[in-house]
């Protein structure tokens, strides 16, 4: 299915340690560009995190914060008296040498009386996989926003393929009695010009080299303004835009099923731009080769349509 880069997941993991709280945002990017902020003491955790979010993801930038805190048993802390009293002696001395020694905090006072254990040196063997755990909650959520993100989108494209048909098909119909709109302009300044040069002319020239040069006329006109190519590599490229933005199972049961394995060697996100690519480049040409204002105003809409899809696939994984 269509996967978005722009979601949200988060995911909380706790035991008798502590707990760990992980949150993921990601937006649009070319690229995966992962930031993760966590704090000193996990620093452990960083290149596992990095190796399970390159696994999980191909693009876009990730914002990724993880925090913690230590179980409440082991965040409890007393004044030892003993201590206090060394701290204090200790202070004396200092002051009868330096008068303005400043007295100890209390936080320093509390990691004395605990024996510096201030939560540094967390065993990594317990805190990387409750990070790895937090990491694989907060990715399955993400995914599935971005899942639900995504099939918006999708409903949205798929929308706009449909306008887009709805224009090809109009554009082919029309195309018949356009050139034979042309043909009676050409019969008629033929027969104008015939007319002013004598007004006995077509006494002078028989109807069927009259019908030969009207042929032959409409035929160069026909050449000039063939645009049934361009047509057909539309409705091909809009057969591929739905066939891209289906589900999964609609693609390995329909008849693009052939081309499945292909998609695998790049994201969706980039082989619809490259699709928008190509028809633009045959809406230029329709536009090139019109003949009327109905096909140039068509080569313009047509034009809008894909400018919006291609605003909208930027978002796509």
């Amino acid at each position: 299915m269509i996967s978005s880069m722009t979601a949200f997941g988060s995911a909380r993991v706790e035991n008798e340690a502590g707990s760990v709280s992980l949150e993921f945002r990601t937006v649009n990017n070319r690229f995966l560009d992962v930031s993760l902020r966590l704090p000193d003491d996990l620093r452990a955790a960083e290149q596992p995190l990095r190796e399970l979010i390159g696994r999980t993801l191909n693009r876009g930038k990730i914002d990724a914060r993880l925090s913690y805190s230590l179980a409440v048993a082991r965040t409890v802390r007393t004044l030892d008296a003993g201590i206090l009293e060394d701290q204090a002696d200790l202070l004396a001395q200092a002051r009868s040498v330096i008068p303005d020694t400043p007295a100890p905090r209390l936080e320093e006072l509390l990691q004395a009386s605990s024996g510096g254990n201030d939560g540094r040196g967390m065993e990594p063997d317990t805190w990387v996989p409750m990070c790895l755990q937090a990491a694989e909650q907060a990715l399955a959520e993400l995914q599935a926003n971005r899942l639900r993100e995504g099939a918006r989108l999708a409903t949205a494209m798929l929308e706009q393929a449909g306008q887009m048909q709805q224009i090809v098909d109009q554009i082919e119909q029309e195309q018949p009695a356009l050139l034979e709109e042309h043909r009676s302009k050409i019969a008629r300044k033929l027969q104008d010009a015939l007319n002013a040069v004598s007004p006995e002319g077509f006494a002078q020239i028989s109807g069927a080299e009259l019908s030969a040069r009207i042929a032959q006329e409409s035929s160069l006109f026909s050449l000039r303004v063939d645009i049934a190519e361009e047509l057909a590599r539309l409705r091909s490229h809009i057969s591929e835009l739905r066939h891209l933005l289906a589900p999964a199972e609609s693609r390995s049961n329909g008849s693009h099923s052939s081309a499945a394995p292909a998609k695998k060697a790049g994201s969706t996100g980039k082989r619809l731009d490259f699709l928008f690519q190509e028809m633009n480049r045959e809406a230029n040409t329709l536009g090139s080769k019109s003949a009327s204002l109905t096909v140039t105003r068509a080569a313009i809409d047509l034009k809008l349509l894909i400018e919006q899809l291609r605003e909208q696939a930027q978002n796509i994984e």
